[in-house]
């Protein structure tokens, strides 16, 4: 016969359940735990939603009036987005500037303009890094004509001037970018991830709870793949701090995890449907019009992921005219949309949505244009 468990002892066990659940997040490098930030969570009979923005692409040729021109299409883009799907939360998925063509040291006021839309309807989010994000100004060589540079303010509340030097064009570093968002945005969920990852920063692991709280219905990877300051890479240290926290946070693999960086691996290559073709099952998409822009080398991160049943996707930006999802050695490899007005391609623009509900878990997304419509539905959980 079995015995039964009062509600108090039913209580007792799943405080304990969730002391664990802490003091294994605490120990984890990477992991989001701090007093002033509520836990991400399900809502039960609801379905969790997440929107994708990859490539915004703020501050580009920031000194022309196309530059600003094109900002305030993406204001415009992320606005209408944003209110037609209503996500519960936001990623960020790399290249939220153009570095290369900021130039003064002023980074961080276009990465702020970026996720302004965000955080003005309360919506938190999470970033990660591009190749543009923290790339070397590159001087234009019009400016060494007889108009000369332009005319340039700088901003005295970010750098050291007093007024009888020339301005710095240095730039603003991965890690300013990363503690400038953090510090002054309580909705932001991002991480300077562990230095002996450096230079890589956004390296870091967040959890979704279950509608009762009592543990994670979904953990969400985020890895810096590097670009701008230094190669296009996730290094092997990258892949082996994902296999120990992994192994540790979910060692059964019984919690489904998905992963966000932004320039596709070299198994994207293989995959990928060949360049302005149709796209066939069983990929999943509308636009196919590159080929794929990989990462300079694959160091084993994708091995890693492949063994693990419980990584269900993988999802990149930084190619402007790929939109697909496609079958890889049990996950899935997907390609967000072409969100922001900065940045080269004409094409119309977007955001991938992922859509996430419990009791019992699916893992849907789909591409939700400006104009509304949408398309390309997939199911990536089965």
């Amino acid at each position: 016969m079995q015995a039964k468990i009062s509600p108090k002892m039913r209580d007792i066990s799943v405080l304990l359940s969730l002391l664990f659940l802490l003091l294994t997040l605490l120990s984890v490098s990477g992991c989001r735990v701090r007093d002033d930030k509520s836990p991400l969570r399900m809502v039960s009979g609801s379905a969790f939603k997440i929107a994708l923005f990859a490539d915004l692409h703020y501050g580009e040729n920031a000194w022309t009036d196309w530059g600003p021109a094109q900002d305030l299409n993406s204001d415009a883009a992320i606005s209408t987005l944003l209110h037609s799907e209503k996500p519960d939360f936001v990623v960020y998925l790399g290249d939220v500037i153009t570095a290369n063509n900021i130039a003064i040291q002023n980074a961080t006021f276009h990465w702020d303009k970026a996720i302004s839309r965000t955080r003005k309807r309360g919506i938190p989010w999470a970033s990660v890094f591009g190749n543009h994000d923290d790339m070397y100004f590159e001087w234009p060589s019009e400016w060494f004509s007889a108009t000369g540079i332009p005319q340039v303010n700088c901003p005295l509340s970010t750098i050291s001037y007093s007024g009888s030097e020339p301005c710095t064009f240095r730039g603003t570093t991965r890690v300013e970018l990363m503690k400038t968002e953090i510090a002054n945005n309580n909705l932001s969920y991002s991480i300077n991830g562990p230095k002996e990852l450096w230079p890589g920063v956004s390296n870091y692991v967040l959890e979704l709870l279950s509608s009762d709280g009592t543990k994670p219905a979904l953990l969400m990877y985020f890895l810096d793949s590097g670009g701008g300051t230094y190669p296009e890479i996730i290094s092997y240290a990258q892949a082996q701090w994902f296999k120990k926290q992994s192994q540790l946070i979910n060692p059964n693999s019984k919690i489904p995890e998905v992963i966000f960086w932004h320039i596709p691996s070299t198994a994207y290559s293989q995959v990928a449907p060949k360049p302005n073709s149709v796209i066939a099952k069983p990929c999943v998409g509308s636009i196919n019009k590159e080929s794929v822009a990989s990462q300079e080398a694959e160091w084993g991160i994708m091995d890693i992921l492949a063994a693990r049943p419980s990584v269900k996707a993988v999802f990149v930006g930084h190619n402007h005219g790929l939109d697909w999802c496609c079958p890889y050695r049990g996950l899935w490899l997907c390609f967000a949309r072409h969100t922001g007005y900065g940045g080269y391609g004409s094409w119309p623009r977007g955001a991938r949505i992922i859509e996430v509900t419990e009791n019992p878990f699916t893992l849907k997304s789909w591409i939700r244009m400006e104009n509304g419509s949408t398309h390309s539905d997939v199911t990536l959980s089965s």
